[in-house]
C-alpha cells in the first residue's frame, strides 16, 4: 500500500477520533518517510538496504542539480511507477468501502525470528545520525535497545540517564541493576528479555521528556516493538505508560489495569529509580513481577530456560527478597 493511501484513510472523515491517535500516525508516517519507506506492504515495513542519515534523506546534496521532471507527488516515489497516481477523492454520494481500522488495532505480521536482529540494525543505524529533536545535540550515544529479538517480554523506560548516555545502552546505572534483579526474581535473566525506552537521547540533567521529544520518538519504539511482538510489554513509568497506552494520572490508579498496545497486553508499573528514591514500595514492584510471570506462563512462553543462557543457578521459585 502507498503511504498515500494511509494518508487518506487518516484523513478520512468518519475516522474514529476516540481511539485513533492522529498525532501518532503523523508521526509514524513521517518516520517512515525520512527513513526512506515509501510504500509498504501488508505484511512488513521496509527498510532501505543502505540506509541514509536522516537529514541526507531530505535535504539534496551539495551541487546537485534539481531533476527537470515535474515534481513528483511527497507520498511517491520515482522507484514506484505505479504507484505514483494520486488517489481521488470519491463523490460525495460515493460510500467508501475502505475499513478504517484505529492505529491502535493497527498490527503487522510478525517476522521470522532470523529476520529481527537486522531489521533492527538497519533501523539503529538509520537513527545514528539522528537531529530531530535538541536531545540529538546534546547527547553522548544515541540509546537504541538492547536484548533478545524473540523475547516474550519488552520493559519500556522513559529515556536514558548519565550512565546510559555514556555506555550507548539502556538500563545499565543504579536503576538498571535494580531492574536486572527484578528480572531475575521472576526467572528470567536480561538475555533474554528486550529493554527500550521511550526517548532515544538523553535528557539534559535527567529532566522528564518533553512531549514534542516523545512525540519524534515514539515511532521508532513502536517499530521496535512490532518488529518483536512480545507476548507481554513492561511499562516503567508514567511516560512510558502514557505512550504506549495514552493513559495518564497517577500510576497507582493505573496499575492493575491491563490495557493493550495494538494487540499486546501492556503491565503499567513504576520505574525502578522510583524504587531507589522509596524503598517501602518494592512491594508494588513484587505484585507487578508476579502479574507478568502469571501472564507469561499463561501465554504460554516458549523462551529459553536461564540455565540454558547462564551457567549459575537460577531459583527455582520467583524471590521477592531478590529486590
Amino acid at each position: 500500500m502507498p503511504i498515500s493511501n494511509a494518508i487518506a484513510l487518516a484523513n478520512t472523515p468518519k475516522r474514529n477520533a476516540a481511539t485513533m491517535n492522529i498525532s501518532d500516525l503523523t508521526a509514524t508516517l513521517e518516520y517512515w518517510l525520512t527513513a526512506g519507506i515509501d510504500v509498504f506492504s501488508c505484511e512488513r515495513l521496509q527498510f532501505p538496504q543502505h540506509p541514509k542519515s536522516l537529514q541526507e534523506s531530505i535535504t539534496p546534496a551539495p551541487g546537485r542539480s534539481q531533476p527537470s521532471q515535474p515534481p513528483i507527488h511527497p507520498f511517491q516515489h520515482p522507484d514506484f511507477p505505479e504507484e505514483k497516481t494520486v488517489l481521488k477523492t470519491p463523490p460525495a454520494t460515493a460510500q467508501s468501502s475502505a475499513k478504517i481500522v484505529p492505529l491502535a488495532e493497527l498490527v503487522t505480521k510478525a517476522l521470522p525470528p532470523e529476520e529481527r536482529a537486522t531489521q533492527l540494525n538497519t533501523m539503529a543505524q538509520s537513527l545514528a545520525q539522528c537531529t530531530r529533536c535538541n536531545l540529538a545535540h546534546m547527547r553522548t550515544n544515541m540509546v537504541f535497545g538492547v536484548g533478545s529479538t524473540v523475547a516474550p517480554v519488552v520493559f519500556v523506560g522513559e529515556g536514558p540517564g548519565a550512565e546510559e548516555d555514556l555506555r550507548g545502552q539502556p538500563f545499565v546505572g543504579d536503576a538498571g541493576k535494580l531492574l536486572d534483579k527484578m528480572i531475575h526474581a521472576i526467572q528470567l535473566q536480561r538475555q533474554l528479555v528486550y529493554i527500550a525506552n521511550v526517548v532515544k537521547c538523553r535528557p539534559p540533567g535527567n529532566r522528564n521528556p518533553l512531549p514534542s521529544e516523545i512525540e519524534q520518538c515514539q515511532p521508532f519504539l513502536f517499530e521496535q516493538l512490532e518488529t518483536i511482538r512480545p507476548q507481554v510489554i513492561f511499562a516503567l513509568g508514567k511516560f512510558a505508560i502514557h505512550c504506549l497506552t495514552g493513559l495518564s494520572g497517577p500510576i497507582e490508579s493505573i496499575r492493575g489495569q491491563t490495557p493493550r498496545w495494538r494487540g499486546i497486553p501492556v503491565i503499567p508499573s513504576y520505574h525502578p529509580a522510583f524504587y531507589l528514591r522509596t524503598p517501602s514500595r518494592k512491594k508494588a514492584a513484587w505484585e507487578d513481577l508476579l502479574r507478568l510471570k502469571k501472564m507469561l506462563t499463561e501465554l504460554g512462553s516458549t523462551q529459553p530456560s536461564p540455565r540454558s543462557i547462564q551457567d549459575h543457578d537460577a531459583p527455582d521459585k520467583p524471590d521477592r527478597h531478590q529486590i
